[in-house]
């Protein structure tokens, strides 16, 4: 049967473009397109453009134009800030050591994986509680003289945990360690304060609060150095090479002065969402959990973790309903994977096939809810069909 109604709740993944952002962004392409590292009044243009953006940003972050970096997303920012910081700490002070933990985007766990690897640099990976909080006092432990930079992400992609970085930072910082976190997720939804975080490097993308794909932006705090990780020209203060994206640098900035003009309003609307579908969800599907922390989490995100599951199939299903929604896992139909995050917030490898990510978004409706809630009881007791049918 043809699907009738398509609901998408996978705005963890990406957002829609803010026709706002598109409309800032429009003339750029067309009318002030100079390179803006041009001498002429066309690159001057361009260049006046990223300057606006650059302390709309600024502003936005507490923080001054000069400590923003414009980049191509949020995994460049990751990898530019680990990267820039451990090579510059290991030449200039002979710090060979990185702290993360195993919640991470691939952007930063896999960049440290090659760095461990590849150059020679020494990590610590911290654990996490069940729901998916590091502990301030394991970070302390793991700090040694040598420690370079600590990295640990605001909001967790997968299950929405919010870590509590400003005491986290400041345990880094009084053994005289970097701090960097991937707010890729938390941008748009939480406050970017930096003074208030207490980081040095903060990675964010736009396509994750309405703007356009492939640019992001990465805050380097004042007297901290970077090694930059991209050869080239003299762009963005000699931090990262590559002539500048205009008309995306200028779209996300209208996407982060529009997202936090109207945070209250959205993050309400988000949160009686959200709410209204992990109430549904729990209620009605049997074997269900929310995984992830109950509280501190994500206005937009819920997340779980359902019995005798297999996430990629169920995800197929729900498409197949109309239902755009994310697995936990690195699965295949056939041959699921566990979530590394479930994983390691101690689910067992059955538990970890299982889970499934709905992050709601601006346009969703209670309508949309009800109906996704149906489509996910539906689902679940389908996959769990197949599944018993195929083990018998």
């Amino acid at each position: 049967m043809p699907v009738n109604r398509t609901v998408y709740l996978d705005h963890s993944a990406s957002t829609p473009t803010d026709p706002r952002v598109v409309a800032a962004m429009t003339p750029y392409f067309t009318e002030i397109y100079g390179n803006a590292s041009s001498a002429h009044r066309f690159g001057r243009q361009a260049e006046a453009a990223i300057e606006a953006a650059r302390e709309t940003v600024a502003r936005i972050l507490n923080a001054k134009p000069s400590e923003i970096v414009f980049t191509s997303g949020g995994s460049e920012s990751d990898n530019l800030a680990l990267r820039g910081a451990a090579w510059w700490a290991r030449q200039h002070n002979k710090r060979n050591h990185l702290i993360t933990m195993p919640l991470e985007h691939s952007a930063v766990s896999k960049t440290m994986a090659q760095m461990t690897s590849v150059m020679g640099f020494e990590q610590t990976i911290l654990p996490v509680d069940h729901t998916g909080l590091v502990d301030v006092e394991d970070l302390g432990e793991a700090l040694r003289p040598d420690t370079a930079l600590a990295t640990i992400m605001y909001a967790n992609n997968e299950i929405g945990t919010v870590e509590p970085l400003p005491v986290l930072a400041a345990c880094a910082h009084n053994r005289g360690t970097l701090f960097h976190t991937d707010a890729v997720q938390a941008a748009g939804q939480l406050p970017l304060d930096v003074e208030a975080l207490g980081v040095d490097l903060l990675s964010i993308s736009a396509h994750k609060f309405y703007g356009p794909k492939g640019v992001g932006a990465l805050y380097v705090r004042n007297g901290v150095e970077l090694i930059p990780s991209q050869s080239g020209g003299s762009h963005e203060e000699g931090r990262r090479a590559g002539t500048s994206n205009t008309p995306f640098i200028v779209g996300l900035a209208k996407a982060l002065e529009i997202a936090y003009a109207e945070l209250d309003e959205h993050n309400a609307h988000y949160q009686a969402m959200r709410d209204r579908l992990i109430e549904g969800v729990l209620r009605r599907v049997p074997d269900s959990l929310l995984s992830g922390h109950p509280e501190q989490r994500l206005p937009a995100h819920a997340s779980f973790v359902f019995a005798g599951v297999d996430s990629s199939l169920l995800v197929m299903h729900l498409d197949m309903k109309g239902v755009a929604a994310s697995g936990g896992s690195a699965c295949r139909t056939g041959n699921p994977e566990p979530s590394g995050v479930l994983l390691a917030m101690g689910y067992n490898e059955q538990e970890a096939i299982g889970g499934l990510r709905l992050t709601v978004g601006r346009q969703t409706t209670e309508a949309d809810i009800e109906y996704a809630v149906d489509a996910v009881v539906g689902c679940v007791e389908t996959v769990r069909k197949l599944r018993r049918e195929m083990a018998s």
